[in-house]
């Protein structure tokens, strides 16, 4: 049995929704060079790692895509992730989702029933899916949101967060996005911009957007808004100081308003400088902004 030494593999486990994308997340991964095993029963896994661990450095990155629909199979994964754990192998789990609309229109595109809507609708199965998955998505170390991304663009994404050989310790994502349009279903922590005067209703502001100096200048002139970006940086120090002891390795900051074009945007701007400053590297994302 390997001990979790300096042979022992680095493993991703890669589950999350049927149809939003686990296919084109491990075969980027075997693009990347990591050796891929695609539906390996959850109970092999631990045997796989020891494999690998033998193969002299020759498998020093295996991917492992579980597709869980039966509970004994969720079970067996969450006994071989602890057993890995207990043994120090360097683990991550990626869970892929999806809003229940894509999927639907997904599964409808290619003619497919979804694996659990047995003589039901799409959305049982789905439905059924995600209650399953509930607890392994609340654990999982990167949670991706593939509602609105094309193959290319999750290529990108994955390739962001696995193509580095010396990773950091802590990777961090802000994205500003509008209420209106939905929560970012991937976020770990969400910021509401909402407590401050909305530029859309200066005339002169109306059309520009956070990213300009002088909608910046009007949202940061606001009572409170230098005080919020202040306290929330320290705030965000004691997260990622944190997140560090436990082993997380990616963070989603979400900052919402109303429409994602201002107050959101202007406050991420800031707030992505702050954690680049504190030595977190942060990719910064405008989900909303052109939207309307």
């Amino acid at each position: 049995m390997s001990n979790g030494g300096e042979s022992t593999p680095e493993l991703v486990i890669i589950s999350g929704m049927s149809g939003a994308g686990r296919s084109t997340a491990a075969k980027c991964l075997e693009d990347l060079g990591w050796f891929v095993v695609d539906n390996l029963p959850p109970a092999l896994i631990p045997t796989m790692v020891d494999l690998g661990a033998r193969s002299q450095g020759a498998v020093p990155r295996i991917g492992v895509v579980v597709d869980v629909r039966g509970r004994t199979f969720f079970d067996d994964l969450l006994t071989s992730l602890e057993e890995l754990e207990k043994r120090g192998v360097r683990l991550r789990v990626v869970f892929l989702d999806s809003s229940d609309d894509a999927l639907v229109r997904r599964f409808e595109s290619v003619r497919r029933p979804h694996p659990l809507q047995a003589d039901g609708r799409i959305v049982d199965g789905i439905a059924q899916e995600r209650e399953l998955l509930r607890e392994l998505r609340g654990e999982a170390d990167l949670v991706v949101d593939t509602s609105n991304l094309n193959v290319h663009q999750l290529r990108a994404k994955m390739d962001a967060q696995f193509a580095g050989q010396d990773e950091p310790e802590l990777r961090a994502t802000v994205m500003s996005f509008g209420f209106k349009y939905g929560l970012p279903v991937d976020a770990d922590l969400v910021v509401d911009c909402r407590f401050l005067p909305n530029p859309h209703w200066v005339p002169e502001l109306r059309a520009r957007t956070g990213t300009d100096p002088d909608v910046a200048e009007y949202v940061f002139q606001q009572p409170g808004a230098q005080p919020f970006l202040d306290g929330y940086t320290e705030l965000l120090r004691i997260i990622t100081e944190g997140y560090r002891r436990e082993g997380k390795r990616y963070m989603t900051l979400a900052v919402g308003c109303t429409g994602g074009k201002h107050r959101s945007v202007a406050m991420s701007e800031q707030l992505t400088k702050r954690l680049i400053a504190d030595g977190v590297e942060t990719v910064l994302v405008h989900r909303d902004m052109g939207r309307e």
